[in-house]
């Protein structure tokens, strides 16, 4: 039988990308197809869903289908893309590396490097399928002739349980909250929200604060220009609440009274849709995917000005029934994008691709092999006696 296994550098739990896959999953098992979770590394609670990606090597068979998560140019890919397997990606779009230099050199090197790298698959896939249809213009321009959109049909149901109010309980009060969810993160411009949250706390209502859920381990440079920036503005009531469980992520959800985007870069932005599912007014600044996403919901915006933005807020958390018509919106939204087939666009496509003519062998360099091998040897002398390995050249 054919299988129709997923590759991808890292599986996180609670992200996007993380439902997707697993959504993406679960409809190939119940179409028929075997279909496992090839990973570099992944978020420990979801270890269990996942294989090595050296694995792949045994598992590989020429009529087999490999859907590649592209986000990041990785040893899992590279080791997808020399396999005689046919191949699909599916790209999630990669933050201009701009975003991060000074920031963060590691990730601006990332970027870079992962965008050159997707240029390679261009002539290896069957199919390129975006995210969104920004991603998809992206992958157009990128030379890829065979495009398409898989739509992101977010899962809700992490938002349906009990909420864990550990966290969250003490912002369960009078004050006004505003909500960001996301990485704490350049291209987020969480330096953006600061500004215009103080000025909506300065101009419109002391009592208000904003909270900002997400991760921000491996950003520490950025997270702490995030602090100068506050003390240097004397903004008060900004937490900075790190990484969360879905439970707790529900009761953040639960106590906020507008959700505040000012992201410059984004593929799809699944927590906006998140807040419309929550039924929070959602104000965002309208770049890149952020337009498409909101689908006519929510308010949008282009002007930045700190008291532009902070009268935007005012307007919308200071009326009852403007907050009611915009919710109504969102949830319209919401029922658009459920009501999206993604099971059959999903199995549309595998049957598009598995019923066309294969594309040429994929070419790598002649010791592309031999080098995988040694790479394994080293790993087990790193793993098995790390002294050895420190003392190689």
């Amino acid at each position: 039988m054919i299988a129709i296994h997923q590759v991808l550098a890292t599986l996180g739990y609670g992200d996007a990308i993380g439902h997707e896959v697993l959504g993406i999953q679960r409809v190939l098992r119940e179409a028929g197809y075997q279909s496992d979770i090839f990973v570099e590394t992944a978020d420990y609670r979801l270890e269990p869903l996942t294989r090595d990606y050296r694995e792949l090597v045994d598992a590989t068979h020429r009529d087999n289908l490999l859907l590649h998560h592209f986000s990041l140019g990785s040893k899992a890919s590279r080791t997808a893309f020399a396999l005689p397997d046919r191949m699909a990606l599916i790209y999630h779009n990669i933050t201009p590396p701009e975003y991060f230099v000074g920031v963060h050199r590691k990730l601006a090197r990332s970027c870079f490097n992962g965008r050159r790298e997707l240029q390679a698959y261009a002539g290896r896939v069957d199919l390129a399928m975006g995210d969104s249809e920004f991603n998809r213009r992206d992958l157009e321009a990128l030379g890829f002739a065979r495009t398409a959109v898989l739509p992101v049909v977010p899962d809700f149901s992490h938002l349906d349980g009990e909420p864990n109010w550990l966290l969250a309980r003490d912002f369960d009060d009078a004050w006004t909250n505003i909500l960001f969810v996301g990485r704490i993160i350049a291209n987020k411009k969480i330096d953006d929200l600061i500004r215009w949250f103080h000025a909506y706390h300065t101009v419109f209502n002391p009592r208000s604060r904003l909270l900002l859920v997400g991760a921000y381990r491996g950003y520490e440079r950025y997270l702490a220009s995030l602090h100068q920036l506050a003390a240097t503005l004397g903004a008060r009531d900004i937490h900075f609440i790190g990484h969360v469980s879905d439970e707790e992520l529900v009761a953040f959800y639960d106590v906020a009274d507008l959700f505040l985007c000012a992201s410059e870069h984004e593929g799809f932005c699944v927590p906006i849709v998140e807040a419309f599912y929550k039924q929070i007014p959602v104000v965002a600044y309208g770049a890149t995917a952020v337009p498409a996403t909101m689908d006519g919901a929510g308010v949008p915006f282009t002007d930045t000005s700190p008291l532009h933005v902070a009268e935007l807020m005012d307007a919308v958390i200071s009326d009852a029934s403007l907050q009611d018509a915009i919710v109504d919106g969102q949830l319209a939204a919401v029922r658009r994008l459920q009501a999206k087939d993604f099971r059959g666009t999903l199995l549309g496509f595998v049957d598009q691709i598995l019923s066309s003519p294969r594309g040429s062998a994929p070419r790598v360099a002649f010791d592309f092999w031999p080098q995988f091998d040694a790479a394994e040897r080293l790993e087990e002398i790193r793993l098995l006696r790390p002294a050895a390995f420190k003392a190689l050249p």
